[in-house]
């Protein structure tokens, strides 16, 4: 039998950690429960995890800093749960890695569609295709790029996968479908998702930020997408040669 994905839940809620076990497994998943950071760490080296559900805020301690302490380890995907009002830990989580937020009270099924969209673009990304992408309706293609709009991939001409979080992809396909305009914060923050639009203006600039080093040759140069002051983004897709 095919093992499950195990899913770290760590929460000082028993009842959102009894909530989250029962969903997680019965939506495929093999759940594994913590009161906090200590007993997730203690367990860490002994779990084969697939990911870990954090909350924000843990009782005497920060979801923030548990998620700085699993990077360090261990390339492991992460889903934060937060609250209404957490806009500033939201941003600095962005900053240090974290995969996608949940806002609480979550749904059930948009939790675990969220889950499973990270799973996957994980999992892209740890077996790369042996042959370049082909180009297709449903592709994009700017500089040396290629972005899958039906599987939710970027990835380089030469097949190589580049790793994005759910906001970065989002935002980014946001982007290709909208080319050679100005787009304004507003606009980007709605093409985030309803459980996003409490963020803060700087979420937008953390996300710009982190696929500039992604997408552009040089980040503080950038082609693609370029900053208009006042107004907002344009994101130029097509590039003279050797752009």
């Amino acid at each position: 039998m095919e093992s499950r994905p195990k899913i770290a839940v760590i929460d000082d809620d028993a009842g959102i950690r009894e909530t989250l076990a029962h969903l997680l497994a019965e939506n495929g998943f093999e759940p594994a429960s913590f009161e906090n950071s200590a007993d997730f760490l203690s367990y860490f080296g002994e779990y084969d995890l697939s990911l870990a559900v954090i909350d924000l805020k843990l009782r005497g301690e920060s979801g923030l800093t548990l998620a700085q302490q699993i990077r360090q380890l261990h390339d492991l995907p992460i889903v934060i749960l937060t609250g209404v009002g957490d806009e500033i830990d939201k941003i600095i989580g962005l900053e240090t890695g974290a995969d996608d937020y949940v806002m609480k009270p979550f749904n059930p099924r948009e939790l675990v569609a969220r889950i499973r969209a990270v799973l996957r673009r994980y999992e892209h990304a740890r077996v790369p295709d042996a042959t370049p992408p082909l180009a297709t309706p449903d592709t994009v293609q700017f500089g040396g790029f290629l972005l899958d709009i039906e599987n939710c991939e970027l990835t380089r001409q030469s097949g190589e996968p580049v790793s994005l979080t759910n906001a970065e992809y989002r935002i980014l396909e946001f982007f290709v479908q909208n080319p050679n305009r100005i787009i304004t914060r507003p606009e980007l923050l709605e093409a985030l998702g309803s459980d996003l639009n409490r963020f803060l203006d700087r979420t937008i600039d953390v996300l710009i930020l982190r696929l500039r080093r992604k997408i552009e040759r040089v980040p503080s140069k950038p082609k693609h997408l370029q900053t208009r002051r006042g107004a907002g983004y344009i994101f130029v897709a097509n590039l003279d040669a050797g752009g």
